[in-house]
């Protein structure tokens, strides 16, 4: 069933930036539709981590990424935003203050602005070069992100990389998996320095092995069953590591689809933005979140929340031209009851 709507702002993409965009345009009286091609809101969040622990959210030392959503969700139920999922943006048309855009699924939107919150886009792992991989993809002995932790319980784990994503799950899958080994091919880490501190110090306690300075090399099992994982060192020494399961964590393919052929200046697959308006090379769309980049950008959520904010009031102008935006704090105004018209 295809669908039109009619609104101020399109928003394209319904990970925690975008679904934070909800609440900051409602707050202004602006009314917005959320536009996904997964089938449900949270990002990669929802598909991809959503028992993953989160702890740079302010206020909240720690929460599981799915609960974040589910937070975000209770926090733009007032403004009543249509939603548009399982869609794929298609087709741009017009100019500032009327764009139409189009979906895979024949569907129509009427905005005056777009928000561009794609996240990393149509996302993928990047897949290490292993002889044999998708018969252990298909069984589960290779897995790219955790959707439940207890599926781990009892499990021999190694882990592969040197990210956030990395250092986060082996700290996570402590007192679950049977044992956790982490490979990487040096001894410095590319994640937040205290979970890099924390890591060092669950190593030493003994609750999870430094596998270090080595790479992967190969699988080894029957009919898709791991039962170890070779690795190999700077020199090629290779040593078998005793393994149910492998966690390769080497980040994600970024895929922006057709957003890419709208003519948007890009830097390295993302859109350039303004850092104070996170306004994109064509007037009239916005881009936030990890998809946008300019000088000093860091790819965090809470930036991410940011930058709704900032473009939410930059949009504002737009929407309603020569009035005044006599902004107030949300503790002074309040959440709005009811759909922002």
């Amino acid at each position: 069933m295809t669908t039109h709507i009619e609104t101020d702002i399109a928003i394209i993409g319904a990970g925690p930036a975008g679904l934070f965009a909800v609440f900051e345009l409602g707050m202004l009286k602006l009314r917005s539709v959320l536009i996904d091609a997964l089938g449900a809101v949270g990002g990669q969040c929802t598909a991809l981590y959503p028992e993953k622990p989160i702890y740079d959210i302010p206020a909240l030392p720690a929460i599981e990424a799915g609960a974040l959503i589910s937070n975000l969700e209770a926090q733009i139920a007032p403004f009543d935003a249509p939603r548009l999922l399982g869609r794929r943006v298609e087709g741009l048309a017009g100019t500032k203050g009327d764009f139409t855009l189009t979906t895979d699924q024949g569907d129509t939107v009427r905005a005056k602005a777009i928000m561009v919150a794609a996240g990393a886009g149509a996302f993928g792992p990047n897949r290490p070069p292993l002889e044999g991989l998708p018969a252990y993809e298909a069984t589960g002995a290779v897995q790219y992100y955790v959707r439940r932790r207890e599926d781990l319980r009892g499990k021999r784990v190694v882990v592969a990389g040197g990210g956030d994503s990395a250092v986060d799950w082996a700290l996570a899958l402590r007192g679950i998996a049977a044992s956790i080994q982490v490979v990487h091919r040096r001894p410095k880490f590319r994640a937040a320095p205290e979970s890099a501190a924390q890591l060092d110090a669950a190593a030493a306690r003994g609750e999870v092995e430094m596998v270090i300075p080595y790479q992967l090399h190969g699988l080894h099992g029957t009919d898709g069953h791991l039962q170890a994982v070779s690795v190999a060192d700077l020199d090629g020494t290779l040593r078998d590591l005793p393994a149910d399961v492998l966690l390769p964590f080497y980040g994600l393919s970024m895929d922006l689809g057709p957003i890419a052929a709208w003519g948007l200046a890009l830097e390295r697959h993302h859109v350039a933005v303004a850092p104070a308006t996170c306004e994109t090379s064509i007037p009239g769309i916005f881009a936030i979140g990890d998809v946008a980049t300019y000088p000093g950008k860091l790819k965090l959520i809470l930036q991410g929340f940011s930058e709704a904010a900032m473009a939410a009031h930059a949009i504002h102008p737009i929407i309603h031209p020569g009035t005044a935006l006599h902004f107030e704090y949300s503790t002074s105004k309040g959440v709005p009851q009811g759909s922002a018209d």
